[in-house]
């Protein structure tokens, strides 16, 4: 008879495709994972993997098997987290996924409120790009994501928390400028800098500049927005920085930031969850924490109101 903890060592060795790294993830040998494999396939009466020089592959029976593994594994996490929450809120463990271009500069402000309303949350937090987090969530390895809204899949549950607005961060000029706010059309002849692909702050500032032509970007590619602003203040070109991120990242003088003109662009970040999760209370709880949180982190944002006439 098949077990959940053989669906577990099955479940990592598919994601790592290493028995070595599977049974140190799963914190057992490595003849105690293999064993427990070998019992799965006797019990389902099909081969899952095989075996290469150095790592594994699944076979076409094992891609097959391990999604279901996964929804199973889902599902009973599910289970276990009724009987455990069901009459308490925001306690045990909670996986929590959040972009990059919001983990620095909002998990700071949140963690300390969280520890100090739910002593007995234990958040477990991951930072990805909003595809691997929707995979995570999807596949139950995450209990709730934060990301920029909307999300389209049917079986995404979604809580907006706060507004993002963008700012145009460029290299200070002098004079200063007499109008305190530009717009997305007079962007069209700077060099606009950019993530890599595969963010969402990427594909969010193309939206915005639909002009840009996604080949005639930059020759390079930045994973943070540290690295951007450091080439902005050398002269390098714009970028797009969304306001969560200016106290942070606003440490060169040469940079100015300034506010767009109405319709300015603007971003929607949110709590999304697995829409039969049994833990919604919990979810709604967390996402309330965050916009008080936020709500009250935003009058710091006066600071640099005061260093930057720019930005009202």
């Amino acid at each position: 008879m098949l077990t959940l903890r053989q669906l577990q060592y099955f479940v990592a060795l598919a994601d790592v495709r290493h028995f070595g790294k599977a049974a140190e993830r799963c914190c057992v040998t490595q003849p105690a994972l293999s064993m427990q494999i070998k019992e799965l396939e006797d019990a389902l009466g099909v081969q899952l993997v095989s075996r290469r020089r150095g790592h594994i592959e699944l076979t076409d029976d094992g891609e097959a098997i391990v999604a279901r593994a996964q929804a199973l594994l889902s599902t009973a996490h599910e289970l276990h987290d009724y009987a455990r929450h069901r009459s308490k809120t925001l306690v045990g463990e909670l996986r929590l996924g959040v972009i990059p271009s919001v983990a620095p500069y909002l998990l700071p402000k949140i963690l300390a409120q969280a520890q100090s309303r739910y002593p007995q949350l234990q958040l477990k937090l991951h930072e990805l790009l909003t595809a691997p987090l929707i995979d995570g969530l999807n596949a139950g390895v995450l209990d709730a994501i934060i990301i920029a809204l909307p999300v389209s899949d049917p079986l995404i549950a979604s809580m907006p928390m706060f507004e993002d607005a963008f700012l145009l961060a460029r290299r200070r000029t002098a004079p200063e400028t007499s109008d305190p706010l530009v717009t997305i059309d007079s962007l069209r002849h700077e060099n606009m800098l950019l993530l890599n692909d595969g963010h969402c702050l990427r594909d969010q500032a193309l939206s915005f500049c639909s002009w840009i032509d996604p080949q005639t970007l930059a020759a390079f590619g930045a994973s943070s927005l540290t690295t951007i602003m450091r080439l902005v203040a050398g002269g390098y070109g714009v970028t797009l920085l969304p306001e969560i991120a200016a106290e942070a990242e606003l440490v060169d003088p040469r940079i100015e930031l300034l506010r767009f003109a109405p319709p300015a662009p603007q971003r929607t970040i949110g709590l999304a969850w697995r829409k039969a999760s049994t833990r919604s209370k919990d979810f709604v709880a967390l996402g309330r924490l965050i916009i008080e949180t936020q709500a009250g982190a935003r009058s710091g944002s006066r600071r640099i109101a005061q260093n930057q006439h720019h930005i009202a």
